[in-house]
């Protein structure tokens, strides 16, 4: 994979930016499309937690894939979910997961794909290929949005980056969800390191159980594809609590707990502006990336098949309504000093 439109960024300096697993970015996309029509008098507070929360990216308000800024009432857009495994308002390091997620107005659909955080690939600034996560450690979401771009050959329009504190709050302040676990398992406790039950069938779990029944894998006859199931059944049990958000006593608290473990340049606006897709969060397609193993130098990564990202940059570019369209970034004047932070796999 050879570096292209954003090459001319590879010198630029990046500023460190103030600093989950794949269920938390989906539990903030259900409640961003689904929160924006639960009770009029939460809208106020919904949008003090957008406006506090706002990332300004060095690269201004577009994608240099776009003349304008994207409108979501009107435009597909793009959005990259990045969950990262922090705590404590903590929003900087590797991310644990990436999924970027396109919205076609137009067609009322919604497509996602997993980017796997091993992926190798060339990392914009760097000058040099490595994990994709390791991304976000050098030089903030900035670096990651760029390195995306360029992988993908589409525009970000909108990020959101959260951890793991916010996932756990907001499934604590909702009195917990049900799920009907296919299995029992134990697994880690993330805050304690002690040991985490999960019980075979219907059970009420709160903040930590659920991150873990999410999280879970390894213990999974049938991995990822189980993990994922999983992940989808917390969603639907996510928006059905959140339609019952009237409810909630600590809603402020709530609030402020996604307030400081929360980055975007998504504004409120832009909420009520998508939640028209509210309604096909369970018709949402996932893509996925075909790929292999590879080890070099002792370092584990996953190598994207050529055809594979071929195929699904071709998918989103025509969900975005680009496959007509020939986007040509201007060079820009760049630094020539770049941000140098050490990471180990």
């Amino acid at each position: 994979m050879v570096q292209s439109r954003i090459e001319h960024k590879q010198n630029k300096k990046r500023r460190k930016l103030r600093p989950f697993a794949k269920v938390l970015i989906f539990t903030v996309l259900a409640m961003f499309l689904a929160g924006g029509s639960v009770v009029a008098y939460f809208t106020h507070q919904i949008a003090n937690v957008t406006n506090n929360s706002q990332q300004e990216l060095e690269r201004g308000d577009h994608s240099a894939f776009r003349e304008v800024v994207a409108d979501p009432s009107d435009d597909p857009v793009s959005v990259l979910f990045l969950g990262l495994d922090t705590r404590d308002g903590d929003l900087s390091g590797r991310t644990d997961a990436m999924i970027l997620v396109t919205f076609n107005p137009d067609l009322g659909t919604i497509k996602m794909v997993n980017i796997p955080r091993d992926s190798k690939v060339p990392i914009i600034g760097r000058n040099e290929e490595d994990k994709i996560n390791h991304a976000h450690a050098f030089g903030g979401v900035d670096m990651t949005i760029d390195t995306v771009e360029n992988l993908l050959n589409i525009p970000v329009d909108y990020h959101v980056s959260l951890n793991f504190d916010a996932f756990m709050e907001i499934i604590d302040e909702l009195g917990g969800i049900q799920v009907d676990s296919p299995m029992a398992f134990t697994e880690t406790d993330n805050a304690t390191y002690g040991t985490l039950m999960i019980e075979e069938g219907e059970q009420v779990l709160n903040g930590e159980e659920a991150l873990a029944y999410a999280r879970m894998r390894k213990q999974d006859p049938a991995g990822d594809l189980g993990r994922g199931e999983r992940q989808k059944e917390i969603i639907e049990s996510v928006i059905r609590e959140m339609a019952t958000l009237s409810s909630l006593t600590n809603f402020n608290s709530l609030m402020g707990t996604v307030e400081r473990n929360l980055s975007t340049n998504v504004n409120f606006s832009n909420i009520v502006s998508m939640h028209s897709y509210a309604n096909e969060l369970d018709n949402i397609e996932s893509l996925h990336f075909e790929g292999t193993d590879l080890t070099e130098n002792g370092i584990w990564y996953y190598q994207i098949n050529d055809a594979s990202l071929l195929e699904i940059s071709e998918e989103l570019q025509e969900h975005l309504g680009m496959e007509d369209k020939t986007y040509v970034s201007e060079d820009s004047d760049a630094d020539d000093e770049t941000e140098e932070t050490s990471i180990h796999p």
